[in-house]
């Protein structure tokens, strides 16, 4: 079987981007009603840097106001990102190596999606099921 690609993974996706200016309590806003962990932040379409859940623990922590602080002003700027081409499995190692949760996918500086831990083990979970399930079947 060959090794999926970050292109195959992130097909389709729109994943949450926001400008730099946008403040914390904006960003923290819309990535509990998209119900996600990290916003790309992006000027035009290159990305600028990320913005995590981490990074508003952070901001919490240190009593910033979210109403005040913009992304530009917390997120991890230049994030380490893998091109489209990339496999899965290097995506995984990138992701142990860096103790990352979220890795954004792009091409030549330019956003195409992003992949989480969770994604990963999503993924391997319906895999599980189904191989439990033709097993299942096979009685």
């Amino acid at each position: 079987m060959r090794d999926r690609t970050m292109g195959d993974l992130v097909k389709d996706q729109r994943p949450l981007a926001l400008p730099p200016g946008t403040s914390v309590a904006e960003a923290c806003a819309a990535m509990r009603a998209r119900r996600v962990g990290a916003v790309l932040v992006v000027e035009g379409d290159r990305l600028a840097g990320i913005f995590t859940g981490r990074d508003a623990l952070r901001c919490l922590a240190e009593a910033l106001d979210a109403r005040a602080t913009t992304l530009a002003q917390v997120m991890t700027a230049n994030p380490t990102t893998l091109p489209p081409h990339h496999g899965a499995m290097e995506a995984l190692r990138v992701l142990d190596d860096g103790g990352f949760r979220h890795l954004p996918v792009c091409d030549d500086g330019r956003v195409v999606g992003i992949v989480s831990r969770y994604d990963f083990r999503a993924r391997e979970h319906a895999r599980l099921d189904e191989e439990s399930g033709f097993f299942e079947r096979m009685r």
